[in-house]
């Protein structure tokens, strides 16, 4: 993709930041840096990398599934103003 002095100061202008044309050059030149990273990068052949999860080769630390807490939804409940078979009832408010 290529950008020109304009295209900098427009888009400078729509993110309501102030350039000076120096700084409009500047910018241009490190978007056309990003830019022809980017192609780069995307000229590699990926087609036989496996997809992964994390950028590290790390499993997930697992840990025994047991219950840490009491049931207190009877307790939880008491204080709601309408419950029914363990649900809390709420008014209708979109007709």
């Amino acid at each position: 993709m290529t950008l020109s002095v304009l295209d900098v100061t427009r888009i400078a202008q729509l993110a309501r930041i102030e350039l000076s044309e120096a700084q409009a050059l500047q910018v241009l030149d490190q978007l056309q840096d990003i830019f022809s990273l980017i192609a780069e990068l995307q000229s590699v052949d990926t087609r036989e990398v496996e997809p992964m999860s994390h950028a590290l080769d790390v499993g997930l630390r697992m840990r025994e599934d047991v219950v840490t807490e009491h049931d207190e939804r009877e307790r939880f409940q008491a204080s709601a103003p309408m419950v029914e078979a363990g649900l809390y009832l709420v008014p209708q408010v979109i007709e």
